[in-house]
């Protein structure tokens, strides 16, 4: 979703963050990466101007937004 709002593609996040597309896929499809490769592409993202909306703060819990828009 955070990817989605800021209209890059997975190459363009992977390169952001420093890892390989396979790992961004990897991360979309739900599966288990270690907590710091997990960290390090929140990290590239909130960069980037995405805004991570804790559970409570939308009507549907959890959610993202680009900064300056939530």
């Amino acid at each position: 979703m955070a990817r989605a709002a800021l209209g890059i593609g997975v190459r363009d996040l992977a390169r952001m963050a420093g890892v390989s597309s396979n790992t961004i896929s990897r991360l979309e499809r739900g599966e288990e990466l270690k907590a710091d490769t997990v960290a390090t592409i929140r990290t590239a993202l909130e960069l980037a101007g995405v805004q991570f909306l804790d559970e409570g703060a939308t009507a549907s819990g959890l959610g993202v937004a680009l900064k300056g828009e939530s």
